[in-house]
């Protein structure tokens, strides 16, 4: 694993997961390989509304460098990516767990409406 400028110093362990899950996307990242399991980029894309190539491809890099998600090349004439949680990145996953919860009811109190990404 290469050093860049996400690594350090931490103040905390907090400060330490927030590197790595810093951006909008990464946690939806975690959550849709979580729900769906193995997902080639196109469906990544889909199963997230609203994020560009240029940023999933960002997080996927990041997120692969930070052994969150394995990626995966089939040497297949198109050549087939697939992307997947790594075990280290199902051990996140689990502590985001109540972060969610907390999440959805901390939307329920406020009255914002939740939009669902089980659709589609």
């Amino acid at each position: 694993m290469t050093k860049t400028a996400r690594r350090g110093p931490y103040v905390c362990g907090i400060d330490a997961a927030m590197d790595v899950i810093s951006g909008k996307w990464k946690s939806l990242i975690l959550w849709e390989l979580n729900h769906h399991g193995t997902r080639r980029f196109g469906e990544l894309r889909r199963g997230l509304p609203g994020v560009s190539e240029k940023m999933l491809t960002q997080h996927l890099r990041e997120m692969e460098e930070d052994d969150l998600v394995h990626r995966e090349v089939h040497p297949e004439v198109p050549p087939r990516v697939e992307y997947s949680l790594s075990e280290h990145g199902a051990s996140l996953n689990s502590a985001l767990a109540s972060l969610g919860a907390w999440g959805s009811e901390r939307a329920r109190r406020v009255g914002a409406e939740k939009v669902s990404l089980d659709e589609g």
